[in-house]
């Protein structure tokens, strides 16, 4: 089944929101192809600001993170206010957790969050809508060393990295709360992506 990214924004912007913020999560396994489709659907959102988990995690840290994206990122967002945030410094500390620049994002009434654990359980009852992008392990670890290639030890970091994504998200439980899981093994043409699945509620 296909579905376009606007028929997509229509669905999410029609869903009832008691919160200041409608939030919005891109969920999945790194390599699914989050960025691309949160992008996209941020776009058919009317513009709306894209918060990525990768300006959070590292390599070693899918949890210890969070006190400071929820102090940060959700609770001015949560008081209808702008954001202002310290990003995660990839190019000067790869293998740590250090922080480099500052980056501030103006309120909007929706914004999505997007990246591995984006929808996570400490999160769920605050989302809007939840959309999780589905791709295989092979895929996803071709293409995280397709594009960090030139980075030594490349393939290693990677598949400890998922040993440990992995046994975070089948805790968490995410793609199964997902409003929406879609395939992330095809590339997102301009207008359209296919759905995997969809609860019965939401068909």
């Amino acid at each position: 089944m296909k579905m376009t990214f606007q028929d997509l924004a229509k669905r999410i912007l029609a869903r009832p929101c008691v919160h200041p913020v409608r939030l919005v999560a891109v969920d999945g396994g790194a390599g699914a192809g989050k960025t691309t489709f949160a992008g996209r659907l941020a776009a058919s959102l009317g513009g709306v600001p894209v918060i990525p988990m990768d300006d959070f995690i590292s390599f070693d840290d899918l949890t210890e993170f969070w006190s400071r994206l929820e102090g940060q990122v959700l609770t001015p967002l949560f008081q209808g206010r702008d954001v202002r945030y310290q990003k995660r410094d990839w190019v000067n500390d790869l293998h740590g957790s250090g922080l480099g620049d500052w980056r501030e994002v103006p309120f909007f009434e929706t914004v999505v969050l997007e990246g591995v654990g984006a929808s996570r359980q400490a999160l769920a009852s605050r989302l809007t809508y939840a959309v999780w992008v589905d791709a295989p392990s092979e895929v996803r670890l071709q293409r995280g060393l397709e594009r960090d290639a030139g980075i030594e030890g490349i393939r290693a970091i990677w598949e400890q990295w998922m040993i440990g994504e992995e046994r975070f998200l089948d805790a968490d439980g995410a793609r199964g709360r997902a409003d929406m899981v879609v395939d992330g093994t095809m590339r997102c043409e301009t207008h359209e992506f296919v759905i995997l699945t969809l609860p019965e509620r939401d068909m």
